[in-house]
């Protein structure tokens, strides 16, 4: 997947849950499966290395992976998993000169990666002054999931981790109830909502709760996403050019990533506006076919 730098300079204050690849030994390049697609120009089995995989475990076509058929390398983000795994769990033994670690290290990979997600959810949720009600609830949470990534790897193995994420996405809906519930009037429900390629330019999703929405292709352009709650919302090829996406609650860089959007674009202060977004604004006019 994707090689990217140490930590965002938008982001200080969560250094352990940004990939830090110079830590890594390419684990999301060897342990995760991925199918030949418009976002991988060819296939690899799970525990196959990635063919552009070097041997100082960086990517061979990091600066090209677009162009060369990889955008879904550019959209990943192991939340940090991967520098935890490689230098935590296993102690800094890497699976080529230990090749017997290497099933098990690339099995708990992908644990290590979904608890560190909502280590990364929880850490936001602590943020967010509407939550404090649950501040007792969201610090025991962090607590023990933080506990659960220092584990052996035989126990992270046999973890189950969306049991852990059952537990925590209750709480988590919680907060986002108490967010949105700042925003004045009626908010929209879209939770869980098909909206591929739906037509929401300049709509007013102020508060609104997204979770979990397909919005494959959507044209959110110049909408008003402020204090939405985005978790889990499929933003892929979404527009979200001119769109303001100011507090909105529980959005990952692998979301924008995963979108398009451009310099007017409005983000969350602990979020970087990817480098393949447009320097410039998009219109509908210029999306969408004269009638």
């Amino acid at each position: 997947m994707a090689r990217t730098s140490v930590a965002s300079s938008s982001d200080q204050g969560r250094p352990g849950l940004r990939a830090d690849c110079a830590r890594c030994f390419g684990l999301c390049c060897v342990a995760l499966p991925f199918a030949a697609s418009a976002d991988f120009a060819v296939g690899k089995e799970a525990g196959q290395p990635c063919a552009n995989l070097r041997a100082d475990f960086r990517c061979g076509i990091h600066a090209r992976l677009r162009e060369q058929g990889f955008p879904g390398c550019t959209v990943f983000d192991c939340f940090g998993a991967g520098q935890k795994v490689s230098q935590s769990t296993f102690g800094g033994r890497d699976w080529r000169q230990e090749p017997h670690t290497a099933r098990q290290m690339f099995e708990v990979f992908p644990v290590m990666r979904g608890l560190h997600e909502l280590l990364w959810y929880l850490t936001e949720a602590l943020e967010l002054p509407p939550a404090r009600p649950l501040h007792r609830d969201l610090r025991r949470a962090l607590k023990e999931t933080e506990r659960l990534t220092h584990g052996s790897a035989e126990a992270l193995a046999e973890l189950d981790v969306a049991a852990v994420r059952q537990d925590v996405n209750a709480l988590l809906l919680r907060v986002g109830e108490l967010v949105r519930a700042t925003v004045p009037g009626r908010t929209r429900n879209h939770r869980g909502a098909d909206l591929v390629g739906a037509r929401l330019a300049g709509a007013n999703l102020r508060g609104a709760t997204l979770r979990g929405a397909c919005l494959i292709a959507a044209d959110l352009q110049r909408a008003d996403l402020r204090t939405a709650d985005l978790i889990g919302a499929d933003l892929r090829d979404a527009d979200l050019s001119g769109a303001d996406l100011t507090g909105s609650i529980f959005l990952t860089q692998a979301q924008l990533n995963a979108a398009k959007g451009d310099a007017t674009t409005k983000l969350p202060r602990t979020l970087d506006r990817p480098a393949h977004w447009s320097a410039r604004r998009t219109t509908t006019a210029e999306v969408l076919p004269d009638a």
